[in-house]
């Protein structure tokens, strides 16, 4: 299953500012993402934002994870960092070109 861009970068940022591995860092946001309402699959960053201030911190806390609140905060103070999906308007050649160089 294929998932977004926010939810890789997310899931990435945890598991350097906390001690989750990768497999808790991904099924915590998972987790937390339901919650919300949200899919691993389609989750942007906006809706990371709302989901970092709302759910994540009391995922983190439930998980033994110290100052979730502000582990939080820092990363949702870098959510601007998130790389830019591909549109799904773009021609295959299109993408293949800009990987390319």
């Amino acid at each position: 299953m294929a998932t977004s861009t926010a939810f890789e970068w997310l899931c990435e940022e945890l598991e350097k500012t906390t001690s989750l591995d990768r497999l808790a860092a991904r099924g915590t946001v998972r987790i937390a993402l339901k919650q919300a309402g949200l899919e691993a699959t389609s989750v942007t960053g906006d809706q990371l934002a709302v989901v970092l201030a709302r759910v994540l911190p009391g995922e983190l806390t439930g998980r033994g994870i110290e100052g979730a609140d502000s582990v939080c905060q820092q990363v949702a103070a870098r959510l601007g960092e998130i790389p830019a999906a591909p549109s799904s308007q773009d021609a295959p050649e299109d993408v293949f070109e800009r990987l390319a160089g």
